[in-house]
This record gives structure tokens, C-alpha cells and sequence, in this order.
């Protein structure tokens, strides 16, 4: 039973950004193995062809268009999900897998390294995430996915924008993956949450859904009906970091999307909350050892003749 809160599930999926995005092909022959280790993100599609896993891809939530199921009884696991022509599968690296070739099987493989602020929200994923038939669930990503990876010829020049411009392909196919995965049963009772705390849920959500409120660590407290000194030892042990700092990485990562978007540096210095123009860049430079304006700059594509 879908459980998800639609504002719920567009404010995770907001709030998922990637630091890198990398899509690959793995042309497998029979018997041929793809790697995946622990500690890494990674996504793949089938372009064609067909995989099963090592250990057998039972586990975690497998997503159908006719039927979901999430196989975590040991004595009720069936055999290995083979993975066909437009299936899926997101594994966040929490163990390593291997995927065998039944076949001459073509996979696009994204590599994949999330925002620190993402990273509380994709915690609450199940891993690894099978989605069969995420062609039909998600068309367009999935013909999106199926035109990733290098297709040009061999020591071709690489061209300016293109690690942005196949970072933000591969968000939109992780982001169908997610939304696939939420929004047709398989989401757990209680997500999306970035804690098992309740009250600090809230505390999240406003932070996204206002990162230009002029937040205190009181104002934050009050959200989640707590004392200040109480809010802020609950908030750095579930979340990882204080609540100021948990803040900014919001609001620069929303920067990043305006700035993207053409917007100004004083527009969104502005919007975000900002005193001026300079504490907007002294953070957003901390951040990510660029200037607002060089950041954009460097985000820019240079337009055919």
C-alpha cells in the first residue's frame, strides 16, 4: 500500500543532488561479471540483454508493474530476479553485488556520489532497489538511460559542460528510479524520513521547504517541540552534523539550482536569506571553493555555431 505523502515524496526528491554522475557502458559476453563494491553508489539499466546477481537479487524491494513485493523473509526468498531488457537496479554500495551476463547483455552504468545533504534522505532507501520493467514505469528515463554513455569515437575531445551535462542526465534517471520505487508500493511505513525521529522530520521538512527563513537553533527547536539544548544533541546525532550546518548545505545546494537556472548572485543571495551579497559568497565559496559567479560560469555550455 503506497503510504507516501505526494509533498513528502517531491521534497526528497528535491532534495537529492549529485556531487558526481557518470554513466558507462559494460558490454558482457556470457559468463561476464560487473563488479559492484561496497561503499559505492551505482545504477544500471538493461540496454539489452540479461543479468542475474551475486548473492541473487532477493533481497530488498523488487518493483513490478503488475507486483511488488519486498523479499526479506529468509524462508520465503524464491530464486534470483533475472534482470531483462528494461529493468533497473540502484544498490547504495552497503553490499557489494556482482551481476552475471546470461546472455551478450549491454548495461549503462551510472557511478554515482550524493550531496551530503542527500545523503540523509536516500538512508532511507532500501538497498538494493530492483525495479522490473522500469522502461514501462518511467519511458522517458529509461530512453534517456538507454542513450547514456560514451558513443562517441574513441579519443574524441572532450567538451566543455559535458561531466554537467551527464551528472544532471543521471539525476533524472535516479530520480525516475526513486519516484518508480514510491510511488508504486514499495515504500516502507514512515518514509520518507531523515531520522527515526519524528520530530526532527518536521525540523527537516521546514528547512527545505523554507531554506531562506532566517533560522536560529531556538526557531528550529520550536519546530520540533523541544528545549535548545535538547534539539541540538538529538539533531548532530541523527543527522551527522549541527543544525546550522545542516542549513547551509541546504541552502547552497539550492543555490546551485537557481544559480543554474540564470538566476543572479543578489537575487538569490536574497532569496536564501542572506544578510548581503559577501556572507552569501564566503559561504557558498566554503562550500564549494568556488564564487557564486564562478560557479555558474563554470556550469555554462558553449552554444554550436
Amino acid at each position: 500500500m503506497v503510504t507516501t505523502v505526494p509533498s513528502a515524496l517531491t521534497r526528497v526528491l528535491d532534495g537529492v543532488d549529485l556531487t558526481v554522475g557518470v554513466a558507462r557502458r559494460a558490454v558482457l559476453r556470457a559468463g561476464d561479471r560487473l563488479s559492484l563494491p561496497s561503499g559505492a553508489a551505482t545504477l544500471v539499466y538493461i540496454a539489452e540483454g540479461a543479468v542475474h546477481g551475486h548473492p541473487p537479487l532477493n533481497t530488498g524491494c523488487r518493483l513490478d508493474v503488475d507486483r511488488v513485493s519486498t523479499l526479506i523473509e529468509v524462508d520465503e526468498q524464491p530464486a534470483d530476479t533475472t534482470l531483462t531488457v528494461g529493468d533497473a537496479f540502484l544498490t547504495l554500495g552497503r553490499t557489494a553485488f556482482a551481476l552475471e551476463a546470461d546472455e551478450q547483455t549491454d548495461l549503462v552504468v551510472f557511478d554515482l556520489e550524493f550531496s551530503d545533504a542527500a545523503l540523509a534522505l536516500v538512508a532511507g532507501l532500501p538497498d538494493p532497489v530492483t525495479v522490473i520493467a522500469f522502461d514501462a514505469l518511467e519511458p522517458a528515463a529509461a530512453a534517456l538511460a538507454g542513450s547514456m554513455g560514451p558513443t562517441d569515437p574513441p579519443g574524441s575531445p572532450a567538451r566543455q559542460g559535458d561531466q554537467l551535462i551527464c551528472r544532471m542526465m543521471a539525476k533524472t534517471v535516479l530520480l525516475s528510479v526513486i519516484r518508480a520505487w514510491a510511488a508504486n508500493g514499495c515504500v516502507p511505513e514512515g518514509w520518507p524520513s531523515a531520522s527515526p525521529d519524528p520530530f526532527l522530520d518536521r525540523v527537516v521538512a521546514a528547512i527545505h521547504e523554507q531554506p531562506g527563513r532566517d533560522w536560529t537553533v531556538e526557531s528550529l527547536a520550536s519546530v520540533g517541540a523541544m528545549s535548545r539544548s535538547a534539539f541540538a544533541e538529538r539533531f548532530r546525532h541523527a543527522i551527522g552534523r549541527s543544525p546550522a550546518d545542516y542549513v547551509t548545505e541546504v541552502r547552497i545546494d539550492v543555490a546551485k539550482g537557481m544559480l543554474s537556472a540564470g538566476r543572479s548572485v543578489s537575487e538569490t543571495s536574497r532569496e536564501l536569506g542572506y544578510a548581503s551579497d559577501e556572507g552569501f559568497s564566503r559561504a557558498f565559496r566554503r562550500r564549494t571553493g568556488l564564487t557564486p559567479s564562478a560557479w555558474r560560469a563554470s556550469q555554462r555550455t558553449p552554444v554550436p555555431a
